[in-house]
């Protein structure tokens, strides 16, 4: 639905090989215990995808009957494996922190796009890091920071960012940053919860049952942390620096008004493919 960080999710990942033994007697297990069907049962779109990260994700039946029946009671497959792919890395995500989404990858594709090597550039609202991760990844001598006001997600984060150059810190937004950041960040990301209050009940229940609050829910009208985020970003960016930020097709507009309130000037971005919309801002002059 528009408005929401989250929707029923394709398997995007590629499975881990495993030993011909091992495959051979779990792809046993797979046809003997009916787990395409227990999965399809529990109301899993993508069941027969599911079932293969499952076999290969698994050390052997039991682990699979296990994980199976985690992933039929609503956990999301990414916290029952323990890892999601994004833009093609392989990112760690932990139980109770906010899986990434592909739309998502509209947004760091761009940001991406927008930094030079060894530019500045900031993660704000990281969960897992997976922004953060890959710019580390793709841009050449990059310096990023992320922060995130999840004691969990700053956890994961750490792990999918720190052995790459990265530093996360735990805060609520532009708090816990180096206060030498300050009119430097070049890249400045913020995935920040966009989900209008009154729609949380309408999430799939294995978003709204098993991610934090706090990473959906954008107040009465789904923009109250954009505001904050958008009042304190002209100070954080260096001149010509961008901020990007994922909002819904519904919200564009109003999400466009609130930065301009800020001082920005911004441009809507879309990809129909993914469902994805993300708002560009830079100072004005």
């Amino acid at each position: 639905m528009a408005g929401s960080r989250a929707s029923v999710r394709a398997p995007s990942r590629t499975p881990p090989r495993s030993s011909p033994r091992s495959r051979r007697s779990l792809s046993d297990v797979v046809s003997g215990t009916g787990v395409v069907e227990r999965l399809r049962a529990a109301g899993c779109v993508f069941a027969e995808e599911e079932a293969e990260m499952l076999l290969a994700a698994a050390e052997g039946p039991a682990e699979l009957d296990l994980m199976v029946e985690r992933r039929a009671s609503g956990l999301p497959l990414e916290h029952v494996v323990g890892w999601a792919e994004f833009a093609g890395l392989r990112v760690e995500v932990d139980g109770g922190v906010f899986v990434p989404r592909r739309r998502t990858e509209f947004l760091i594709e761009h940001a991406v796009d927008l930094a030079r090597p060894g530019a500045v550039c900031v993660d704000l609202c990281c969960g897992s890091g997976a922004a953060a991760a890959v710019l580390l990844d793709r841009v050449e001598g990059a310096e990023v920071y992320a922060s995130d006001i999840e004691p969990a997600a700053v956890r994961c984060a750490r792990r999918n960012v720190e052995p790459r150059g990265g530093r996360v810190y735990e805060g609520d937004l532009f708090a816990p940053l180096p206060a030498e950041l300050r009119g430097r960040v070049e890249v400045l990301v913020a995935n920040v919860p966009y989900v209008p209050t009154g729609d949380i009940g309408l999430l799939p229940p294995e978003a709204r049952d098993h991610e934090p609050l706090v990473t959906l829910d954008g107040g009465p009208d789904g923009l109250d942390v954009l505001r904050r985020v958008a009042a304190e970003a002209p100070e954080w960016l260096a001149p010509g620096g961008r901020l990007l930020v994922e909002t819904s097709e519904r919200q564009a507009e109003r999400a466009a008004d609130v930065v301009t309130a800020s001082g920005l000037e911004a441009r809507v971005l879309s990809c129909e493919e993914r469902y994805a919309t993300v708002l560009v801002a830079t100072p004005a002059g």
